[in-house]
């Protein structure tokens, strides 16, 4: 009897060890990285960018549009159309119990503006507005955009009258109606401007006419926009306005082509970028689904120290408006390695991260989901760890 009993216990004891093995195996951790923080001037613009912490984009909501199959709904309804979930107010609880500091709210206009003046509809400024308050209210940085309007504002010669038009009416009425809002609100000119439909669209080549056209025109967007918000006064007098280069990408950040606008208020103009790199991890469908090669990483850090070099070390800032690396068949632990050292990379130069979230966590596309829109959870809060343990200029060591 002693015998059975001992024997019993024995396997039991293997198994329960057996299990707690497999456990260990299957768990996500966030992986232990030192990676020091870089020198950064002492200016207002930096110590800015350190309140901004880390952030999350309401993406694939207002930025939603009509197309042919949805070309007859109601304006109200592509909120949902897209992301198939109205926004809430707890949601913006449950990223400020996450530790979310900043959000970003892109939103597109043109399915919502009447007449040869562009004017807003009253219902959708009013709802993208009490979204903004939602965040405004609990203390959020908010960053709010002309998103999915690219066609709007071709930057072109040939379109650059209608362009500009209509950058600087959708702009007139959204620096009036948030004139009074103070430093939290961040006003973004445009977002990925490009020459759709062409073979530039994704690939700018600067030695061709079109390109170097694109960017001329480009520059003239981003000053019309910068002086059409200063216009009104109050505090769009002296607010952060962000700008972006061509696609919103690093490379085309640093191109002499670009030039920030001038302005009547002293450094404050954020250069926008957009960066899903490396692009086979991060966002390329069907694409790698590992992380951490030494190439993986060197593509991170080249691109960054590009944006330190040119702007950071000169007292401009910097922010990475969106990034994210979407779910590929389970790999929940190369994304969470992957945002911790994204990330830290990113803090040890005072560049703020918003990650991409169309709340999309199943399907075949593109699978950016990590706020759950529907219970307000996290389904992989190791990811949210990752950012909250490493998006921030002081949550790294000083370089010895």
């Amino acid at each position: 009897m002693k015998k059975g009993i001992s024997a019993i216990m024995v396997v039991c004891m293997l198994f329960s060890l057996l299990a707690g093995w497999a456990l260990a195996e299957n768990e996500i951790a966030v992986p232990e990285l030192t990676i020091a923080r870089r020198e950064i001037p002492d200016n207002e613009a930096m110590a800015f960018l350190k309140q901004l912490g880390f952030g999350w984009n309401l993406g694939n909501t207002f930025d939603a549009i009509k197309q042919g199959w949805n070309a007859r709904a109601d304006e109200m309804t592509l909120e949902t159309v897209w992301c198939g979930v109205e926004t809430t107010a707890p949601m913006f609880d449950a990223l400020k119990e996450a530790g979310f500091s900043s959000v970003r709210i892109p939103a597109s206009w043109h399915d919502h503006v009447t007449g040869p003046n562009h004017d807003i509809s009253e219902k959708w400024l009013a709802r993208v507005q009490q979204v903004v308050d939602w965040a405004y209210e609990r203390g959020f940085y908010i960053i709010l955009n002309i998103h999915h309007d690219e066609d709007q504002f071709l930057p072109s010669a040939a379109h650059y009258e209608e362009s500009a038009h209509y950058v600087e009416r959708i702009w007139q009425q959204l620096a009036e109606r948030f004139r009074d809002y103070d430093e939290h609100l961040i006003l973004e000119s445009m977002n990925e401007p490009r020459l759709i439909n062409t073979a530039y669209e994704w690939s700018f080549n600067p030695v061709m006419p079109e390109c170097v056209e694109a960017a001329e025109c480009l520059n003239k967007l981003n000053q019309l926009f910068v002086d059409t918000v200063r216009s009104p006064g109050g505090n769009n007098a002296d607010r952060y306005l962000m700008v972006p280069a061509y696609d919103a990408s690093p490379e085309n950040a640093i191109r002499s082509s670009f030039v920030l606008p001038s302005d009547k208020a002293d450094n404050k103009i954020i250069v926008s970028v957009h960066a899903y790199t490396p692009y086979s991890f991060a966002l390329q469908i069907g694409g790698v689904r590992e992380f951490g090669s030494t190439s993986q990483k060197q593509d991170i850090v080249s691109f960054m120290n590009g944006l330190y070099n040119k702007y950071t070390v000169n007292g401009i800032p910097v922010v990475i408006g969106e990034f994210g690396a979407m779910e590929k068949q389970g790999n929940v632990q190369a994304r969470v390695d992957w945002t911790a050292f994204y990330a830290a990379t990113a803090s040890a130069r005072n560049f703020p991260v918003f990650w991409w979230d169309n709340n999309a966590f199943s399907g075949n596309g593109e699978l950016f989901g990590l706020l759950n829109r529907k219970d307000c959870s996290f389904p992989h809060p190791e990811i949210v760890e990752a950012l909250s343990r490493y998006a921030g200029y002081e949550k790294l060591p000083e370089a010895k």
